[in-house]
């Protein structure tokens, strides 16, 4: 059975992500979705997250699409990677995540899982950052 596997914030759950889940299993049969961590989001988006950890890894863990929800490493997203073995590893369209550098770092570590970047879907309008903003002004 191939896995696939995706990250993400996955604050705010919008149809953008799940066109994101939706496309990333057709590379494989069995989907795995890491969920950051609340310490890293803060630390790379520079802002909380509207829903903890916890609490966003309930709402992705509840989806059907998806086969197995995790919460990533607070140091280390790769061992999550280690852990989970996933033939591809698919990448949201804004992912700032360099990809010849992560499949080095993963070759380093004895793991060559396919890397796919994702299309994005009507990022104008579903894109959390914007839907954040239009919840703010409310």
């Amino acid at each position: 059975m191939k896995k696939v596997l995706v990250t993400g914030t996955f604050d705010l759950l919008h149809p953008g992500h799940l066109r994101l889940f939706d496309d990333a299993k057709k590379y494989g049969e069995y989907l795995i979705v890491v969920v950051a961590r609340d310490v890293n989001v803060e630390r790379i988006k520079g802002i909380k997250p509207k829903y903890n950890e916890k609490e966003r890894l309930k709402h992705i863990a509840e989806l059907p699409i998806v086969d197995k929800a995790v919460l990533g490493s607070k140091n280390d997203w790769y061992k999550t990677i280690e852990a989970e073995k996933p033939d591809t590893i698919c990448l949201g369209y804004d992912q700032q995540i360099d990809e010849a550098k992560l499949k080095f770092d993963l070759e380093e570590r004895g793991i060559s899982p396919r890397i796919v970047r994702l299309s994005a879907y009507k990022p104008h309008i579903y894109k959390s950052s914007k839907l954040k903003e239009k919840l703010n002004k409310k």
